[in-house]
């Protein structure tokens, strides 16, 4: 299972390496392997950033292999959408900020696991799409709700409903990327923005994560308070001592994370 992703730690930043060569495609053991060095960084608090990337110039991640759905078992087919869709929630949770280093084309689960990071950006030659609806199926890997919210429901039904496939300029036009880099660079700049959040409190990051997607619930009103609560529990952490003492003393922040 290991074989399939490769993590790598480069300080405060982890690496996970798509491996299922040639095209990466998820199986159900990479997806809980996924899963399990998800939550084995949220327990690590040397870890404040997760990069997910392919080495491969051609394919970031084409998904599933359409074999695996190729039957007539409805329990099978529950199995095999549980499991995409507890490993990306998983990725959805992670408490740091997760950065998506796309290079070649992400399709279906591809671009899913992608859509469940916080930051995504790509090379020059990436496509991206959620073809499934042309082969009979749909996205079950949190696709229909992540797109949507991401680009919103006109560009989601385009990409869903008439199968479009972007390329990286659309892409990033829409938002669905952050930025375009060109092939070969997206690694680096991947570094580079994993970088910056080293100089970020990691627990502030992740109450400012949890008020972000708190968004999403669509009653701002209610998050209004949840802010200011989060804002006061920062009281009970080392870091927000560390972070305002540095800054008074004009010293770089040693972050604890906790």
């Amino acid at each position: 299972m290991s074989d399939l992703l490769n993590i790598e730690k480069r300080g405060h930043t982890a690496i996970i390496t798509f491996n299922n060569p040639p095209a990466h495609t998820w199986t159900p053991e990479s997806l809980r392997y996924l899963q399990q060095l998800v939550n084995e960084l949220n327990e690590d608090k040397d870890n404040y950033a997760l990069i997910l990337t392919s080495d491969s110039e051609k394919f970031f991640s084409a998904g599933a292999d359409l074999k695996q759905f190729n039957h007539d078992d409805k329990g099978k087919s529950f199995e095999s959408s549980a499991v995409f869709g507890e490993a990306f929630e998983t990725l959805v949770n992670y408490q740091g900020v997760s950065i998506a280093a796309i290079t070649g084309y992400a399709m279906g689960g591809g671009l899913e696991v992608a859509l469940c990071c916080d930051v995504r950006i790509c090379e020059e030659q990436a496509q991206m799409a959620l073809p499934e609806a042309a082969v009979g199926l749909l996205p079950c890997g949190l696709g229909s709700q992540q797109l949507s919210w991401l680009v919103g429901e006109q560009w989601a039904k385009r990409m869903i409903l008439l199968g479009e496939r972007l390329k990286a300029p659309k892409a990033e036009q829409i938002g669905l990327v952050s930025e375009v880099v060109p092939t070969g660079t997206v690694l680096d700049k991947a570094l580079e923005l994993a970088a910056k959040v080293e100089s970020q409190s990691p627990t502030s990051v992740r109450f400012c994560k949890e008020l972000i997607m708190a968004a999403r619930d669509g009653d701002i009103n209610s998050v209004y308070s949840k802010e200011r609560e989060l804002f006061v529990k920062l009281w009970d952490t080392e870091d927000q001592k560390e972070g305002v003492s540095a800054f008074l003393e004009k010293r770089k922040p040693e972050w604890k994370n906790q």
